[in-house]
């Protein structure tokens, strides 16, 4: 019932990109996400640069001194491999920056009976993105023992990890606007399975360059779906509009 309720969720959020209103905070979306990948990236690189100096002292190779050429080089492959793992604390970013025009869209659409919701003011939201993305951060910065120590199996537990947070951070928010913090937190603890597991579908194709860049908007329509649909006092049917708004 929980993975029916995901896909169909899901599903609901892909119908809707043919939707002006909905297309224009996708691009910008990934507009955005490509902006901070790229300084993320920069910034990583940069830090090794620095480190390094003109050289670098490796195990077996000995003295390396054509690292700074080589990632000038390999700046779009080195991008690629670093969006993997800078992909999960961005789309947490981007999630938090965007949901309210992708909920306002998504609600438009498909939920229009339900009465329009100001705005988050811009400094609580931006103290729960910081808060979120700090979490984020240092949970996986701990779960680095695990990867390591589980390397065979570390990406599922990167699905694993990032799920539970993604989940709890995308139906947090999607649940505050409508319910407030407090009771957002009961329905989160509630529906835990099925946030998690949806949470982990969200994270598992940020792991794959080029379809990362749109799935932080997909999950936020995804979960604004998703705290509609679950049980909450609040039953208003999905629906499939031939035309959008």
């Amino acid at each position: 019932m929980a993975l029916n309720t995901i896909i169909t969720a899901f599903s609901l959020a892909l119908s809707q990109l043919s939707d002006p209103r909905f297309k224009r905070v996708l691009l910008m979306g990934v507009a955005l996400t490509i902006a901070l990948l790229v300084g993320a990236s920069a910034g990583f690189v940069w830090l090794i640069n620095w480190a390094a100096g003109d050289s670098i002292w490796l195990p077996v190779l000995g003295e390396v001194q054509w690292l700074d050429d080589l990632f000038s080089w390999g700046a779009v492959f080195l991008l690629l491999f670093l969006s993997v793992f800078l992909m999960v604390p961005v789309a947490s970013a981007i999630t938090s920056m965007f949901l309210d025009d992708v909920a306002d869209a998504v609600e438009a659409v498909h939920y229009p009976n339900v009465p329009q919701q100001p705005r988050t003011p811009f400094w609580d939201g931006l103290r729960d993105t910081v808060n979120f993305l700090g979490v984020i951060i240092a949970v996986n910065a701990l779960a680095l023992i695990l990867y390591v120590a589980f390397a065979p199996i570390a990406i599922f537990i990167f699905w694993a990890v990032n799920g539970f947070l993604l989940g709890r951070e995308y139906y947090t928010l999607a649940a505050m606007r409508r319910v407030g913090r407090k009771r957002a937190k009961e329905l989160r603890r509630k529906h835990f399975v099925t946030i998690w597991a949806a949470g982990t579908l969200m994270a598992m194709p940020l792991s794959i360059p080029f379809l990362n860049l749109v799935i932080p908007i997909l999950g936020a329509a995804t979960f604004t779906h998703l705290f509609q649909m679950l049980p909450q006092g609040r039953p208003v049917p999905p629906s499939f509009p031939d035309h959008p708004r």
